[in-house]
């Protein structure tokens, strides 16, 4: 199990993510030593946004296609509505997100984010949460929704929407705690 403090954290965001939702986790692992990269569509700062209204940029530090889930050993995907309504219409961005899967990686989704694991049918018979508008999606993609701030379940924690950054990065805390360490490239 890996110390936090020598855990590689994978953000993957594009334009329209909320911001806390990518700046609170990121923020909150740093902090604690772990060493989170952004992964975007394109190198270009990406913007985000406050509820519907503008908000910081934060410029990616690497493309999608450039990120390996063997290198890393967890992903973040965070809400907003256009951010995870881009991503998952991009196969590399599923792909990837299979790919963390199939090696039993932690993946954190929160608020739109959850769209995101179901693109990669991943929610079958699991317990999950999200932002309300999407619950029924959710559902549709074989979840068991619940309306809690952090729903774990296996190796994938989501939440509901930003006030719910706290929970949500504690219980991936948790999980990258208890999570087979990456191996270091030959």
């Amino acid at each position: 199990m890996p110390q936090l403090s020598k855990a590689r954290v994978l953000i993957v965001a594009t334009d329209g993510f909320e911001e806390w939702e990518l700046f609170g986790p990121r923020q909150i692992l740093s902090e604690r030593g772990a060493d989170v990269q952004l992964a975007s569509l394109k190198r270009d700062p990406i913007q985000a946004t406050v509820h519907d209204d503008p908000g910081k940029t934060i410029r990616p530090d690497m493309t999608v296609d450039e990120a390996q889930a063997e290198d890393f050993d967890a992903l973040i995907l965070p809400g907003g509505v256009r951010n995870p309504d881009q991503l998952r219409m991009n196969k590399d961005v599923v792909s990837l997100i299979g790919d963390f899967a199939r090696l039993g990686k932690p993946i954190a989704a929160i608020c739109h984010g959850p769209w995101l694991l179901v693109e990669a049918d991943l929610l079958r018979g699991r317990q999950a949460t999200s932002w309300p508008s999407i619950r029924t999606d959710l559902k549709n993609a074989g979840a068991i929704v619940l309306d809690e701030a952090a729903v774990t379940d296996g190796n994938i924690v989501t939440s509901r929407n930003p006030q719910d950054v706290e929970a949500f990065t504690d219980a991936l805390i948790g999980l990258i705690e208890v999570a087979p360490a990456v191996r270091e490239p030959a």
